[in-house]
């Protein structure tokens, strides 16, 4: 299955192509050593672009593949080898055949994930294992590299029409493959819609087979490769990494690690609200450098309420991503639907931009009483007094479609991929329990037009 779809790219059948094997499964012996010899020698013109997690991981995968090719077995069946003069195990080069003036000969350039790609343009871009392990997968900072450089460094050093390989075992929902593909992803194989408008043909391929649709026709609970790794022997291995790990390294469908801060199952969801409740409403919005990422952060305003016995209500969510105009007619029309009761919560960040954009809807918002403060520690720290409340059976939830999103991160906060909701939950919660204007609030002294 795995030779099939590579060859479907030599073939130009599959121009974007993912594959996710566990651990030990041979899938970089065929995608990173046996597959590009063989590409070269069906294509002597072209060029391949192969990186991994790190330098010596891919030189060592790069000196695999020269090896082949400097072979006089490779010689015998395709009629050319290496060049003399560039053999290099980062970089190489072929003596193709049958020349034309001005033709290039093949060549083959291996570099580590987040380094500096030079030279020429690749025909064929292939990425094996971009996550080292478990501490990088769940580093955000090294997460957001990872893609920053595939964006950037990679990507750009494609030919026009280049073909794509990534190869990988998934550690995070929101590792390198889980960022390109659509959100909801489930884990199957076929054909996906990339959150780019991008088509990649994903091949999955757990350790124990879980689907009725199988690409390799395995049934329920068979191992992938028995001969090597029997049922009782992956079951072992379940054992023994625990629910997270085998769920991501062996079966492909990572889910981020329950945090210990929240526990959400103690919010009891209700259909109706009681009446003469204390309503605010907290917005996170979404930095606006982000909106053309392909994972930003969302804008979201959440209404929280308070009834005279102390116990609190979330009430309503509205959530987007969107362009700074759609995200203030979003905070504008909002308001006006929660009427002048509700008072408003918003971030006001660091710097003379922060205090402008504070100011900006202090006055968009002019009429409804709002209040623009400053973050105050870290994200943890700010939502442990509603993490408290929810822990106590304190807090309750109006029924609506957003619920299971919002329990979700809860469930999952600090270490899932977003917590905009959970930030804006804790800003209305610390404006409700404030006594008017008490919160930490940030005075904005009168800026002219040219401060803004």
């Amino acid at each position: 299955m795995l030779i099939d779809k590579l060859e479907a790219i030599e073939r130009g059948d599959i121009t974007r192509l993912m594959v996710f094997m566990p651990p030990g499964h041979a899938k970089s012996t065929y995608a990173s050593i046996l597959f590009p010899a063989w590409w070269i020698g069906k294509n002597p013109h072209k060029s391949m672009l192969a990186a991994s997690y790190a330098d010596d991981l891919a030189h060592s995968f790069g000196r695999r593949v020269r090896n082949l090719v400097g072979s006089d077995e490779f010689n015998a069946i395709y009629g050319f080898g290496l060049s003399e003069d560039s053999k290099a195990a980062d970089r190489w080069s072929v003596q193709a055949p049958d020349k034309r003036a001005g033709e290039q000969s093949g060549e083959y350039k291996a570099a580590g994930v987040g380094g500096a790609i030079t030279g020429r343009r690749a025909d064929l871009g292939l990425i094996d294992d971009p996550v080292k392990g478990r501490e990088e997968a769940d580093s955000a900072t090294m997460r957001e590299k990872t893609w920053q450089w595939y964006l950037s460094d990679f990507r750009t050093r494609l030919k026009p029409g280049a073909a794509m390989i990534l190869i990988q075992t998934r550690w995070h929902e929101d590792d390198l493959a889980g960022r390109i593909l659509p959100d909801g992803y489930d884990g199957r194989s076929g054909w996906h819609t990339a959150r780019d408008g991008e088509r990649w043909f994903v091949l999955s391929l757990p350790a124990i087979a879980e689907f009725d649709d199988d690409p390799l026709g395995r049934k329920q609970g068979e191992a992938l490769w028995p001969e090597w790794m029997s049922a009782a022997a992956l079951e072992q291995e379940r054992l023994s990494q625990g629910p997270r790990n085998w769920t991501s390294l062996y079966q492909q469908r990572p889910a981020p690690h329950e945090g210990a801060l929240f526990k959400p199952e103690r919010i009891k969801i209700i259909e109706s609200l009681p009446v003469n409740l204390t309503m605010v409403r907290g917005w996170d919005l979404a930095a606006t450098e982000q909106m053309g990422a392909n994972n930003p952060d969302w804008t979201v305003g959440v209404k929280l309420g308070r009834d005279a016995e102390g116990r609190f209500y979330i009430i309503d969510m509205v959530r987007l991503r969107g362009s700074p105009n759609e995200v203030e007619t979003a905070v504008l029309n909002t308001a006006s639907q929660d009427g002048r009761g509700v008072r408003i919560s918003l971030p006001q960040d660091p710097g003379q931009a922060g205090k402008a954009q504070a100011l900006y809807f202090t006055r968009l918002l002019a009429g409804y009483s709002v209040q623009a403060s400053r973050e105050s520690g870290p994200k943890e720290t700010r939502a442990m007094p509603l993490a408290s409340q929810v822990e106590a059976g304190n807090v309750v939830m109006k029924r609506a479609p957003w619920n299971d999103v919002l329990l979700e991160e809860m469930r999952t906060f600090p270490n899932g991929a977003k917590d905009d909701q959970i930030d804006a939950l804790s800003r209305a919660f610390e404006m409700l329990i404030a006594p008017p204007q008490s919160m930490h609030r940030t005075t904005i002294p009168f800026m002219t037009v040219d401060d803004v």
